[in-house]
């Protein structure tokens, strides 16, 4: 590596008490890796707005600078595989859980999770995608796998006035589904509709039968909610449609039956986009370069902030006061 650097970080410790600010620190001090990157953009996520309130336990140890996501240029690599001046990206894969993450001026990646930018990309679109849109994709990828299809019908996408919804709202659409957005936030309805969405269902108006097993409405469904959201919507889905669960926002419980699955032969699939294996990887971002590339980025990047301002973002995340993707402006792309 090359010689160390002072730079700032939003760090979180918890030593005596629970603090996370903004610190002077040096590249020594980073955790272990084979990348030193010069960050230029990283992304706000709920796991963040938990992680750096401390009102979720998502770091395993302390202090870890936080941020889930990260794109910057190489500063040093011990990887021949990475030089200097590559662009990269990481989300996910130990960031501000196990080793120090986005959130800040440098961070040192370990090459097996450090993602070349692919053509089609830059390093702050790259960013408004970050691990929401990453996770929208591997939905859509997973989905596909299990023979998934527009044929079987519409796709209905809970809470999709968050980022992953939006994102997955103009993924999907742009791949040829149809999209039922359901969202509690009737305001922003004509936005979802010009993101793609055909459909937009109120949250406070949806009601489920509560029966094992109900009409056949749509033919999968990507759930960001979990709770009575999930199990409501597996009734509903057509035979062998797939039902994607990648947020928990209504509860981490549900309950079901197995007729959805022996009946119709549903799916429900588990997305754990911050481990995805690194083939995975390469192929969702491959295709959020090119075929899936969300084309509404621009609008769906509705804040861009310094560190200093995270405090004031992750406060609004939790109270339920955002909408759309907050990238983070770090150094120069």
């Amino acid at each position: 590596m090359t010689a160390s650097n002072d730079f700032r970080a939003f760090r979180i410790h918890n030593d005596a008490g629970y603090r996370a600010s903004i610190e002077t620190m040096n590249t020594d001090a980073l955790s272990a890796g084979e990348v030193l990157v010069n960050v230029a953009y990283s992304s706000v996520n709920y796991k963040d707005a938990l992680a750096g309130t401390g009102k979720g336990r998502i770091l395993r140890q302390f202090p870890l600078n936080g941020g889930i996501d990260a794109a910057g240029v190489v500063a040093a690599s011990t990887d021949p595989a990475f030089k200097e001046g590559d662009r990269v990206l990481c989300t996910g894969s130990g960031l501000s859980e196990t080793s120090d993450g986005g959130y800040g001026e440098y961070v040192r990646l370990s090459s097996q999770w450090t993602i070349p930018l692919p053509e089609g990309l830059d390093l702050r679109q790259s960013m408004i995608l970050g691990t929401a849109g990453f996770t929208a994709a591997l939905a859509l990828l997973r989905m596909q796998h299990n023979r998934q299809s527009p044929a079987l019908g519409p796709i209905a996408i809970s809470g999709a006035s968050g980022g992953v919804g939006m994102l997955a709202i103009d993924i999907f659409s742009r791949v040829g589904y149809d999209v039922h957005a359901i969202s509690g936030k009737a305001e922003h309805f004509d936005f979802l509709r010009s993101l793609g969405a055909v459909e937009c269902i109120d949250r406070h108006t949806l009601s489920f039968s509560g029966k094992p097993m109900d009409s056949a409405r749509f033919g999968g469904a990507l759930d960001n909610v979990g709770g009575p959201m999930l199990a409501g919507l597996l009734p509903q889905i057509a035979p062998y449609g797939n039902v994607a669960i990648c947020g928990n926002a209504g509860g981490i419980a549900f309950d079901s039956t197995v007729m959805p699955f022996i009946i119709r032969g549903a799916s429900l699939l588990g997305i754990a986009s911050a481990g995805t294996p690194r083939d995975l990887r390469d192929e969702v971002w491959q295709h959020l370069a090119s075929d899936w590339k969300p084309r509404h980025l621009d609008r769906i990047a509705t804040r861009e902030i310094s560190l200093d301002q995270l405090p004031d973002v992750f406060e609004r995340m939790l109270a339920g006061d955002s909408f759309g993707r907050t990238v983070v402006r770090i150094g120069k792309a």
